[in-house]
Parts: C-alpha cells; sequence; structure tokens
C-alpha cells in the first residue's frame, strides 16, 4: 500500500481537456518531469493586488483586484497528511483562498502517520459558504470519518449539482465519492488498493483523472500532480508555471554522496526535527510522513513559545514537544527544514544550538534542506571543505563546496537537499542510509 508514495509517472493521462499535458507531465525514465518556464511570470491575483490605479481610473472608479478563488480542503482524524497539506500549500502558493476544515468535533486533528494539524474552521461554518473548488484528501480512517459528514456530503452533492470544481485522492474516490453518487457518468481513478471497488468500465489508471468537473488522483506520490492540476483548472497554466518555478528542477540527479560513511544502528533510528514559526510545512509533512513510514521514530520539535506552530503558507502544525523538552534524549539524526523566516528562528534558538553542537561533536549524523545549510553555516557545522546542496538563493552566500547538479548530497554523516521539490528524494535517501534499498522500495 505504501508503494503508491513511488508510483511511476510514466503512463499516459487519459481525459485532459480541456487540460493541456503540461499540468499533469509525464516523467523522463529517471525522474518526475519539471516545467522549465523560459521566465518567470507573476501571477495576475498577486499582480493585481500590487498595482496601482492609472491616473484616468482613480479619477473616476476605483479597481479592485478580483476575488480570490476559495477552496475548501475538508480533515478529519486519519486524514493522509501529505495530501492535504500539499494540496494547501500548492493551492495557496498560486493565490487560492483554501479553508482546512474539520469535520470532527474539534479543530485539532491527528493525521494518519501522527502528524497534528489544526484546521482553520469547523465543517459547519462552511456550510453554506460558495467554493470554487472542495477537495478531498484521502488516508485512512480518514476517508471513512469524512464519508460520514452529512454537512460535507451536503457541501460536495451541492458542488457538483452546480457543475462547480470537485475532486478526491487516494481512498477517498472509492470511500467518501461512490456512496454519495458523484463518480457517476465519470471516469475516476484511485489509491491501487481501493481500485477493485471502483465501477470496472469507469475506473482508469491515470496518475491524475479529469471528468468534466471532478478530479480524481491515486495517492501521496501524485499528490503534487493533483494540487497542480487544480492550478491550472482554476488560474490558468501560466500560475501552474509560476508554482512549479518555485519547486527544484526534478532533472537533476536525485543524490550524490562523497566520504561515504556508514550509518550504524542497532535501534530503531531516533530522527529529531524542530521547527518554528514560518518553517515551510510541505517539508515537514512530508519528512515526518515518508520517515515514520520507514518505522523511523521521528520527533517535532517547536522551538518557539508554544508547541503550536504557523508554517510559511499559514498552516497550523502541533508540535510533538518544546525543544527543551526534546534536549534530553539523543538523536541519530537532526534534521533542520527550510522556509526562510523559520530557518532564522531555529538559527536562534540557543538550545537548537546546542544540541546541534554536540551532534557534530558525537560524529552522529544531522542536516538540513532548502535555506537551512546556511543555517549550519552560521553555527560553524559546515567547514569549507563539506559539500553540500542548498536553495539556488542561498548557494552564492555557502562558502564550503556546492554540488548545485543533485537535488541531495551526502558528506559523511551531513545530508543535505536542494528544496521543496526534493524533499521525497532526501527523506528517501535518509531511509536507504539506515536501512538499505530494501526498506525505502517498500516505503
Amino acid at each position: 500500500e505504501l508503494q503508491i508514495l513511488m508510483l511511476s509517472v510514466s503512463k499516459p493521462l487519459l481525459s485532459l481537456s480541456p487540460l493541456t499535458a503540461m499540468a499533469i507531465r509525464p516523467p523522463p525514465p529517471r525522474a518526475p518531469t519539471h516545467y522549465a518556464p523560459p521566465h518567470r511570470r507573476t501571477s495576475p491575483f498577486r499582480s493585481a493586488a500590487r498595482a496601482a490605479p492609472s491616473s484616468s481610473t482613480a479619477a473616476t472608479a476605483v479597481s479592485l483586484p478580483p476575488s480570490p478563488k476559495k477552496v475548501l480542503v475538508p480533515i478529519a482524524m486519519g486524514t493522509e497528511e501529505m495530501e492535504a497539506v500539499i494540496l494547501a500549500g500548492v493551492l495557496r502558493r498560486a493565490g487560492a483562498d483554501v479553508t482546512l476544515a474539520s469535520v470532527e468535533d474539534g479543530l485539532e486533528i491527528e493525521a494518519s502517520y501522527g502528524t497534528r494539524i489544526i484546521a482553520d474552521k469547523p465543517i459547519a461554518a462552511c456550510a453554506d459558504q460558495v467554493f470554487d473548488l472542495v477537495a478531498v484528501p484521502g488516508g485512512m480512517p480518514g476517508s471513512v470519518r469524512l464519508r460520514d459528514s452529512e454537512i460535507l456530503q451536503r457541501i460536495m452533492v451541492r458542488q457538483a449539482e452546480e457543475k462547480r470544481l470537485y475532486g478526491a485522492i487516494c481512498a477517498a474516490p472509492a470511500v467518501v465519492l461512490m456512496p454519495w453518487g458523484l463518480h457517476k457518468g465519470r471516469k475516476i481513478t484511485c489509491h491501487p488498493s481501493f481500485v477493485g471497488d471502483l465501477p470496472t468500465f469507469r475506473a482508469v489508471e491515470s496518475n491524475v483523472q479529469v471528468s468534466g468537473e471532478l478530479t480524481t488522483s491515486r495517492g501521496p506520490g501524485t499528490a503534487f500532480q493533483f494540487a497542480l492540476s487544480f492550478v491550472e483548472q482554476l488560474f490558468g497554466l501560466h500560475a501552474v508555471e509560476d508554482v512549479d518555478s518555485t519547486l527544484i528542477d526534478a532533472a537533476l540527479e536525485r543524490s550524490t554522496e562523497v566520504n561515504r560513511v556508514e550509518w550504524p544502528f542497532d535501534h530503531k533510528p531516533q530522527v529529531l526535527i524542530p521547527i518554528a514559526n514560518g518553517s515551510e510545512e510541505m517539508e515537514i509533512i512530508m519528512l515526518v510522513d515518508i520517515l515514520r513510514r520507514a518505522n523511523i521514530n521521528v520527533v517535532l520539535a517547536s522551538v518557539d513559545e508554544s508547541t503550536n506552530v504557523v508554517g510559511s503558507q499559514r498552516m497550523k502544525i502541533v508540535a510533538d514537544k518544546c525543544i527543551l523538552g526534546a534536549s534530553d534524549s539523543k538523536y541519530d539524526l537532526i534534521i533542520i527544514p527550510g522556509g526562510p523566516a523559520g530557518a532564522e528562528r531555529l538559527h536562534r534558538s540557543t538550545t537548537l544550538k546546542k544540541l546541534l553542537k554536540e551532534q557534530k561533536q558525537a560524529g552522529r549524523m544531522y542536516g538540513g534542506i532548502s535555506y537551512s545549510p546556511l543555517i549550519l553555516q552560521k553555527q560553524g557545522l559546515l567547514e569549507q571543505d563539506k559539500t553540500v546542496t542548498a536553495h539556488p538563493s542561498i548557494v552564492s552566500q555557502l562558502t564550503c563546496q556546492v554540488i548545485d547538479s543533485s537535488k541531495v548530497v551526502i558528506d559523511g554523516n551531513l545530508i543535505t537537499g536542494k528544496g521543496l521539490g526534493t524533499v521525497m528524494d532526501f527523506s528517501l535517501a535518509i531511509v536507504r542510509k539506515f536501512f538499505g534499498h530494501g526498506r525505502a522500495k517498500g516505503v
């Protein structure tokens, strides 16, 4: 069931009209494909918000920017966290007004791999709102709990009747949409474990299937494609290029290792991921999800006063501990996530600084992704003879050796990743170092 993370994206996608093939892209043999737009273009919603009215317009009437597209992502206990957070994160980057709504009694939910997320609203507060898109994440038992929400059912049925966009991923097409009759007359796909529940003449094996107003997808490994298909349907291809260009070119080498050493272990690996307000939530959630799938014990620790952390895209994550409480334990690996504001807050934590210094002195593993290699350098953890990769925007500030052509670089006990689009490769590289290639393939 976990192999959906590494689904091949080489199969043709069916019934894409009116979407272009660029939104859901067939990959080259070695890595997922990636847009390479000739230049960076600004989303019309962002440019409209910044544009000053002309003198003639100002003299007659105030020109208001268009209202952002409204998107609902319902969540429940047991929702697949990667799917929910990638949906919300990608669509917010495109300029959508995304609401995470809990169908539970409270706003806080525990997702399928133990991450705790705080929703923006209860589902009841969304009952009378009009959304341009309602997108349902999968996961079990999350999909069942979403299916059992009468309010969500009314919202979804109205969405389909009024011919506005709706979609589901992973288990949700079979578990949520089918009992509500929202699959009728549509071609749909879902997680391979649930394909047998779909009507044979309607089921397809596409990673993402667009059929009228309905879009369905297979699982965590296709969540980015799923989210980008909605970006194109809501905003157009130029917006897909905008969002996709913030990800890292997937044509890069997956992983490069220098100064190879074994990462020995005779116990269940313990990994610490410190987080802060402004940390990149998609990186955090993907790291935690994939590592926990591999049976690695992951501790999320907040360096801020509260364990409730607001990520760079305004999603609220609940850490397992505060950093002081986590400092009593030893960890096989400490990973610093990115997000410029979050990375700076992590840098200011004296407790984390002490933990990282002890980690290096003890010869244990440490690393960072995206913007955080610069933080490691500021703390004296990147000597000039070290080799790393990092987000392109900080490479010029690094004094060590940089391999710019690789998504992940491992140098002895140090591991670094290039950015948001490389988190899956980064996480799987960690699994391979701890367990070997067999466990990584299983994930």
